[in-house]
């Protein structure tokens, strides 16, 4: 059973409140949430241990949570890619001060085995758990946390790119975008557990405010979380003069569905999911007018691709 087999669930309304219902800008709760309100059922980790949701997750913890699952075509490999350079960012806290949680929606499909192969994909660090158990298990989960909603059927992914972040011992709760700027993200998780801002981090405003132009935005919004342009290969390919090495209407029709190229068997989209672990280009959903925006970006880097790269991999915006 799929993702889009928790449709059924119900938004767990209690947790985040009125206001929490109204999007995936932040919500706050100040009840206390403890034992009384999770459950304590078991999960399985990516390495097969067996753990108490309540007692070795949540209790005495600041946490981070997302619904996903590893057959996800959309959503769910950009929130990891994201969630990835979220990490990178808060650097030995994750593991320390914050944990990660990533929940499997597809427990018949994501045993252990399939989780670790998908965390190690993304190049996930420790203080990450990827968590699979029994449907009803994970159900009663996530809808006490609210990762679940009524209209989940809407969407692509069977439900929303949602990150829960979460403070147990004061009991407060934030809803968050799990798609948002990382830079975003990585503020906002410092501030909400009152940590001093990391090094190498600026606020989102100041982020704007520094690129102001549409390009730089749309690339650090969208498609940074996979990719550089000039600094190697990450999740995806190094970008660095791809507009001059790759067909531009090839570029714009794989831009508006890399799902669709796929599944007609373009040679290029075939062999950039096979280079880049399985890890298939999402659909994003771009606009014509999109499309043109960060190709123009890349075509005004200019920034030569680093030596020794070859195959379609070196000449694919995927």
């Amino acid at each position: 059973m799929r993702g889009k087999s928790w449709a059924g669930v119900a938004l767990a309304a209690l947790l985040l409140g009125a206001a929490g219902l109204l999007g995936l800008r932040p919500a706050w709760a100040t009840n206390l949430w403890g034992a009384d309100y999770f459950p304590n059922v078991p999960l399985l980790t990516q390495d097969g241990t067996t753990v108490r949701f309540y007692d070795d997750l949540l209790k005495g913890k600041a946490v981070a949570i997302n619904l996903i699952y590893t057959s996800c075509k959309d959503e769910c490999p950009l929130e990891t890619a994201r969630l990835v350079q979220v990490q990178r960012l808060l650097g030995d806290r994750v593991g320390k001060d914050l944990f990660f949680y990533s929940l499997s929606s597809d427990p018949t499909h994501d045993t252990p085995a399939v989780l670790k192969a998908y965390a190690e994909k993304f190049g996930v660090g420790p203080g990450w758990l990827f968590l699979t158990g029994t449907e009803a298990d994970l159900k009663l989960v996530a809808k006490k946390l609210g990762l679940t909603r009524p209209n989940d059927t809407a969407t692509r992914d069977g439900h929303q790119p949602i990150l829960m972040l979460g403070n147990e011992p004061t009991g407060q709760w934030m809803r968050n975008s799990a798609v948002a700027s990382p830079k975003y993200l990585a503020t906002t998780i410092s501030n909400f557990l009152g940590w001093q801002r990391p090094p190498a981090e600026r606020s989102y405003t100041a982020a704007q405010l520094l690129a102001p132009e549409a390009g730089v935005l749309l690339f650090q919004n969208r498609c940074s979380a996979c990719h550089t342009i000039g600094k190697g290969d990450a999740v995806g390919p190094d970008l660095a003069g791809v507009t001059t090495r790759r067909a531009r209407d090839w570029l714009v029709r794989y831009l508006r569905a890399p799902d669709q190229l796929l599944a007609e068997q373009d040679p290029i989209a075939v062999a950039l999911l096979a280079q880049y672990k399985d890890v298939p280009m999402p659909n994003l959903r771009l606009s014509d007018g999109e499309i043109a925006t960060v190709l123009a970006y890349l075509d005004a880097q200019r920034v030569a691709a680093p030596p020794g790269r070859a195959g379609p991999e070196a000449a694919a915006a995927r």
